[in-house]
């Protein structure tokens, strides 16, 4: 496993009426964070607030390309981005505590806060398709070029971890500075990582690795 500092190269926020940031996703052309009671997009260029959805949002987001995801209580509702109108749900795998959201090849994929799971799920039913185990809890979970990554925030101490997608093994560490937490992950397709900051009602820039940008 390599570990290295994480590299934070802009914060957004804090913004009205958003004391506290949840679930993050990008849909390659605004980052969207989850406020508890909303959904609000950020232009990444000018960091400013440009659109919100007034939907239930406490805890992890997702986007197919299509659509967003946002994890609401027990459930999980797919909405139409354009109109904000939620389209369906499916049920949040049974337990405690769901956080993270992601989409990857056709599937939702969830953390599953205090039991240190994540999860693969039928977004058409909810059904779980596999299961792997975390050493730590599960903040936010992303994708990108083949690599499962999630985020971790457990008192003073927080970090972005590459783990192997089928043993759940951690390869890689970026640790996030003394008090500065991620609530959130979404990666953009590229070199960095948008990181929701819980209630610093932040979102934070990390560069994903050494030479990428």
């Amino acid at each position: 496993m390599t570990r290295s500092p994480a590299e934070i190269l802009r914060e957004y926020g804090p913004f009205p009426g958003a004391d506290h940031v949840h679930g993050v996703t990008y849909d390659g052309r605004h980052v969207w964070f989850a406020s508890g009671d909303r959904l609000n997009a950020i232009d990444p260029e000018s960091g400013r607030m440009v659109r919100s959805i007034e939907v239930a949002a406490e805890a992890g987001t997702a986007f197919d390309g299509l659509h967003l995801f946002q994890i609401a209580g027990d459930r999980i509702q797919k909405i139409d981005p354009q109109t904000g109108q939620v389209l369906s749900t499916i049920p949040v795998p049974a337990g405690n505590g769901v956080s993270g959201l992601a989409w990857a090849d056709g599937s939702l994929w969830v953390g599953q806060y205090r039991e240190r799971k994540i999860h693969q799920l039928d977004p058409e039913t909810g059904v779980v398709l596999r299961s792997l185990e975390s050493s730590r809890v599960v903040t936010g979970v992303t994708w990108i070029d083949g690599e499962l990554w999630h985020g971790s925030w457990e008192g003073e101490e927080s970090d972005l971890r590459r783990v192997d997608p089928r043993t759940g093994e951690v390869l890689e560490r970026l640790e996030m500075p003394p008090g500065t937490g991620v609530s959130g992950l979404e990666s953009d397709g590229g070199g960095r990582f948008f990181c929701g900051g819980g209630s610093s009602g932040k979102v934070r820039v990390v560069r994903r690795a050494a030479g990428k940008s």
